[in-house]
């Protein structure tokens, strides 16, 4: 069983490399599809969807976690 501390860390570096590649999916996706976007505005739709991430992978594996221990 993960501690709550380690399922933060690892919600944490796996969104922290999906923002990677989801900022640099945008600078290339959005002109290929004729959608006018600056980095500004990427930043701000990968900043609010990682937080949105972090806390759903956190919440599924506290979930499974505690699920796991009352089988």
């Amino acid at each position: 069983m993960q501690t709550k501390k380690q399922s933060f860390l690892e919600s944490l570096v796996n969104v922290s490399v999906g923002f990677l590649i989801t900022i640099i999916s945008l600078n290339i996706i959005f002109p290929f599809l004729g959608i006018e976007s600056h980095v500004g505005k990427n930043m701000l739709i990968t900043i609010y969807l990682t937080i949105l991430s972090i806390l759903r992978n956190y919440i599924l594996r506290r979930y499974f976690n505690k699920r796991q221990n009352t089988t």
